[in-house]
């Protein structure tokens, strides 16, 4: 668990960017944040692209158009936090489909900014670091599908048992110093050349 200490580090160390009409709010905000101690940049209305160290927006929806944030953010996903002046449907539809993860209400006052600032930092950390896990036990499912294939592969050119197809493989790629994937899936490349040029095989397997 981030110690309060850790917690303002964390947003002095932010590249924030500011996407707001300049007027008092906007002033109010940015003030603010250069008072923290983070680096922040102001801008409206919301550019074609981000600059791309920012990482974390601060986005006036109601006057921006949703469709157009989204294919901004499509490449770069910073922790966002919506301000509004109020809570129409429209509104809280616009917050859902950005995924903000803070929100600050207008007429903007410091207290407050602090609090959705860090959890919007917190809430993006744990959503980037979620990914990543899902990410890797995508990618080790996809590994154990491509071995088990390459060993009823194996089976089919070599007529060898499963134990010994997986022994095989196993030594390939401990021998070759890469992920068993890798070379399951180049066994795998060379089955299906040796089945469409009808080479013979030693095994018959069936899948």
């Amino acid at each position: 668990m981030a110690g309060p200490n850790r917690i303002i580090e964390d947003l002095r160390r932010a590249r924030a960017m500011v996407v707001h009409p300049r007027d008092e709010d906007g002033d109010v905000l940015v003030a603010h944040l250069k008072r923290l101690g983070c680096e922040v940049r102001a801008t409206w209305p919301l550019p074609p692209t981000l600059p791309a160290d920012v990482d974390t927006l601060f986005l006036h929806v109601e006057e921006t158009q949703v469709e157009q944030a989204l294919q901004v953010l499509e490449s770069q996903k910073p922790a966002i936090i919506a301000i509004v002046t109020y809570e129409s449907p429209t509104v809280l539809q616009a917050i859902i489909d950005l995924n903000a993860h803070g929100v600050i209400s207008k007429p903007l006052r410091p207290l407050g900014i602090l609090t959705q600032f860090a959890l919007a930092r917190y809430r993006h950390g744990y959503e980037k670091r979620l990914a990543g896990k899902v990410l890797k036990l995508e990618e080790t499912l996809k590994g154990r599908r491509l071995v088990e294939k390459a060993v009823w592969a194996l089976r089919n050119m070599n007529g060898l048992d499963e134990e010994a197809a997986y022994k095989l493989l196993r030594e390939q790629a401990t021998t070759k110093r890469v992920a068993m994937a890798q070379v399951a899936e180049a066994i795998i490349a060379a089955h299906e050349t040796m089945r469409s040029l009808g080479v013979p095989m030693a095994g018959r397997t069936e899948t």
